[in-house]
């Protein structure tokens, strides 16, 4: 782990001697989170390493040291059993000038098999469906499963996750390689059949159905459709309902479904859809809880153009 993990410094985020590396991990993810800081000890980085307890869902903040250690270094990596990615410490962090990623979920076996890729090829898929994207209005999403919906994305940015974080205030996923936006509050109707995996709960093994009305998801049907409920229900807020949040499309033909959603929203020919917080990438909706949800086979149309039909790209 600690070679793969020194070329992953060295290639995503062109780690220099003398630059502040800090790594923020969990006791669940500990193992990977020390081959990231003896690479970096041995690369000749000032490493850091910050442990604490697991949060208790995705998007929940930091302790406030570290979310204030953070603002000060200039590489960070967070192998961590729930996400930090969608946090006010993250977003903080890089408008002070960090770069890096995050690593939610994370197992020894995908940081192994799909980290040490050549992400510049990735990163050529990514621009190229963001191409697509650009000063778009509407889209629809439909799927075999039973996705219809549609939703605004008029005056949001489109994002790529690249996997390559070597300017200040750059930051991603590892494993990385998604096109992915913050549709407009308010304008997701429609229905979502989730049939792929949800962050913190896996691979399904039949379909979760989500009844949206203006922005909100308000009926779920399905034999896992409680479990995701009380999922956002643990916020304790109503915008964790906040629906589309977010929409994402894979570009990573090496990414595969794994049942740990890091990976699996990156997989080539398949989007997702989150629940919740996206206050932290072009949105307006704080949540503290930002879950995914993956969708097979999607067909996607922009605009009235199709850039994705049955998984296949068409552009």
């Amino acid at each position: 782990m600690k070679e793969v993990a020194k070329r992953v410094l060295e290639k995503s985020f062109n780690l220099k001697p003398g630059e502040t590396l800090l790594v923020i991990t969990d006791t669940v993810k500990k193992p990977i989170g020390e081959a990231l800081f003896q690479a970096g000890l041995e690369m000749g980085a000032e490493a850091l390493l910050a442990v604490m307890k697991p949060r208790t869902r995705s998007g929940e903040e930091p302790p406030k040291p570290i979310a204030e250690m953070w603002k000060h270094v200039d590489v960070f990596v967070a192998p961590t059993h729930y996400s930090l990615t969608h946090t006010q410490a993250r977003r903080e962090a890089c408008e002070h000038g960090a770069r890096g990623a995050t690593m939610p979920g994370i197992t020894e076996e995908i940081f192994m098999r799909a980290l040490d890729i050549d992400y510049e090829e990735v990163a050529k898929l990514g621009y190229k469906m963001a191409e697509a994207f650009k000063h778009a209005k509407e889209v629809r999403v439909t799927s075999p499963a039973g996705t219809d919906i549609t939703f605004s994305i008029e005056g949001r940015g489109v994002d790529v996750d690249t996997g390559l974080y070597r300017e200040p205030g750059r930051w991603g996923n590892l494993p990385a390689g998604e096109v992915y936006v913050a549709p407009v509050e308010g304008t997701g109707n429609g229905v979502v059949a989730i049939d792929g995996s949800v962050a913190q709960m896996g691979i399904l093994s039949e379909p979760i159905k989500v009844k949206v009305e203006e922005g909100w998801a308000v009926e779920f049907q399905g034999p896992n459709a409680k479990e995701l409920e009380e999922l956002l229900k643990k916020a304790d807020r109503r915008e964790a309902f906040n629906f589309p949040a977010e929409f994402g499309i894979g570009c990573n033909p090496a990414a595969k479904l794994s049942g740990v959603v890091l990976e699996d929203e990156k997989a080539y020919g398949t989007i997702h859809f989150a629940f919740g917080d996206n206050s932290t990438f072009g949105g307006k909706t704080k949540a503290g809880i930002h879950i995914d949800a993956l969708v097979r086979e999607p067909t996607v149309t922009v605009d009235g153009k199709t850039v994705i039909e049955k998984g296949t790209w068409k552009i």
